[in-house]
């Protein structure tokens, strides 16, 4: 080493009294030893330090702040071998520490960082899950690290051991549908469907009644004048609920009519989803609640219940009128259920139901009013005396992300799996659980005509995308496939060998059956299926016909994109 002061290994040379730097401290200026970097300024012969060392006193060669006296050092800065090499080195070692500490912040925020991801997987494969969707989570958890995390926490949080309201209040709000169903003195149980009824019996507490009228609206304007009459001739109470209630003409012409009824006197109970109604000015539902009108909105979205709420919405469509008269299906309130999107019409399918049935209806409110209100309103007024309207057997099925069972998709694939001869299904969205499409396949390769009817162009590309990945198995197996040409096709309708139907705000995808609050009517009536039947085999000959050799010919990229979209297909 020359008298130039050259220090081997953390610093390069260093030229007499100028100190010049290279690697663990910067450009020195001069004997004034400013040095960039590490050390803000150094002046020799004084030795005061900003940012690793405080001061240096001289002669004493004490250092306060970063570090101790160092041993043999004299305290003045001389371009001289011995000093330059002990004095050099003992900052060296400093200007290192100070390096490793400035970057304990970023090593602690990954650590912590990788073991939050870590748990959150032990979580999901610890929560026993479908297998696929455990599989699609840790996917993304692992090649989208931020972006995963959030969506888990937004989306991927299961509730179902929680319960909505404890079993001595429930047994209070069934307490009178029961005693209207054990008033029933017979009941024809159809014989082919036994076991389907015992199950939503048994998994929904869904109640079978008899003696119902059933009216089929296949279109949105005779839903809504239906809608507009009965409500014009309530009594006692109105209660509406709907994922959508949209501030538009539609909307403002039902408000209206619900708060007319509100000045007269009439309960008024609206319950709409917040997700579904996010746009909606909050205006819109004050005007209710100033004409007396109880408004109140499904799981609220605000930060910091903002994670997982988002992920679970009240999809059902309710209408109970003085308990007597109900409406159940999938139409929403906005203008675009009845008049169509920009491309086309709009078809979807919504019931009245008139008799004992509509104490399931009345049941499947209150419990979601309790929900968001925590207001338990069992009085006889809800559920009077009703008598025989018609023929039909209904039962009342609704199903949510809260629970054991999933009440809709069980009975979905026990119905599937009782038919002889056919089953016809409508669905906007097709992305089915394994179980749904598997009963589908096995039907169809037992011979029975299983038809599945899908609109040609979605409102959602890629839930479109999805729908169309799965259309291959099924086709493969002998289902016939239909894409509606006129527009969109919302409905939700199945018919079963002209004895069994079911319209409801049921899809057949992940999320209907796994993250919303749904409700369907199951119906056993031969008239009520032979017109089910006739609605599907009338949007039929509006449909172009998906056959298995043509779908195997579509564009690569397209197979491709669908591909991508079906490893999402849990999560969508």
């Amino acid at each position: 080493m020359k008298g130039d002061g050259f220090v081997q290994g953390c610093i390069e040379p260093v030229s007499g009294c100028t100190g010049f730097f290279h690697g663990c401290i910067g450009l020195p200026s001069g004997c004034t030893g400013f040095a960039h970097r590490c050390i803000d300024r150094l002046l020799c012969r004084t030795g005061f330090f900003h940012r690793c060392i405080d001061r240096l006193q001289p002669d004493t060669g004490s250092v306060h702040g970063c570090m101790k006296q160092p041993a043999g050092f004299g305290g003045e800065f001389r371009c001289r071998k011995c000093a330059s090499n002990h004095y050099i080195l003992y900052i060296c070692v400093v200007l290192e520490w100070h390096q490793l500490l400035s970057r304990l912040p970023g090593i602690a925020f990954d650590v912590l960082y990788l073991g939050i991801i870590i748990g959150t997987i032990v979580v999901i494969i610890l929560d026993n899950r479908n297998p696929v969707k455990t599989l699609s989570w840790v996917l993304v958890l692992t090649f989208l690290p931020v972006v995963g995390l959030v969506f888990y926490l937004f989306f991927g949080r299961s509730n179902r051991r929680e319960r909505i309201i404890s079993r001595k209040l429930y047994n209070r709000l069934v307490k009178r549908p029961k005693a209207e169903y054990l008033s029933q003195e017979t009941i024809a149980l159809p014989v082919a469907y036994g076991r389907l009824i015992s199950l939503l019996q048994t998994t929904a507490q869904a109640l079978p009644f008899e003696g119902n009228r059933i009216e089929i609206y296949a279109s949105g304007l005779p839903f809504l004048r239906s809608l507009l009459r009965q409500i014009g001739r309530a009594e006692h109470h109105i209660h509406l609920e709907f994922y959508i209630f949209e501030d538009d003409g539609l909307g403002r012409m039902v408000r209206d009519a619900l708060v007319a009824k509100a000045r007269a006197g009439v309960e008024v109970r609206v319950i709409y989803d917040d997700v579904g109604c996010w746009h909606v000015p909050k205006r819109f539902f004050e005007e209710m609640r100033e004409a007396g009108i109880e408004v109140r909105s499904f799981l609220k979205v605000r930060f910091p219940q903002f994670t997982s709420r988002v992920n679970y919405r009240n999809h059902r469509k309710i209408v109970v009128i003085d308990g007597r008269i109900g409406f159940v299906g999938g139409m929403n309130l906005a203008d675009r259920y009845f008049r169509g999107p920009s491309w086309g019409t709009w078809r979807d399918t919504q019931l009245l139901l008139e008799g004992k049935a509509v104490h399931g209806l009345q049941t499947a409110f209150l419990l979601d009013w309790y929900f968001t209100d925590n207001t338990l309103n069992s009085s006889s007024r809800y559920f009077p005396t009703l008598q025989p309207l018609g023929s039909s057997l209904v039962q009342v099925v609704t199903s949510e992300p809260i629970g054991q069972w999933k009440e809709i998709m069980q009975g979905i694939v026990a119905a599937i799996a009782a038919a002889r001869t056919y089953f016809y299904m409508q669905t906007p969205y097709f992305l089915p659980t394994e179980q749904v499409l598997a009963a589908m396949q096995s039907a169809a390769l037992s011979k029975v005509d299983v038809r599945l009817m899908l609109p040609l162009r979605a409102d959602n590309r890629i839930t479109h995308l999805g729908s169309c990945s799965y259309l291959g198995d099924v086709l493969q197996a002998g289902v016939k496939v239909y894409f509606y040409r006129p527009g969109f096709l919302h409905s939700k309708l199945m018919v079963s060998d002209d004895a069994f139907s079911t319209v409801g705000s049921t899809n057949l995808d992940f999320r209907s059956f796994e993250h919303n609050f749904e409700v369907n009517a199951f119906i056993y009536d031969r008239d009520t299926a032979l017109q089910m039947r006739d609605i599907f085999l009338q949007d039929q000959h509006e449909c172009v016909q998906l056959f298995a050799k043509n779908w195997a010919k579509r564009p690569v990229w397209k197979k491709c994109m669908e591909s991508v979209v079906r490893l999402m297909a849990p999560l969508l």
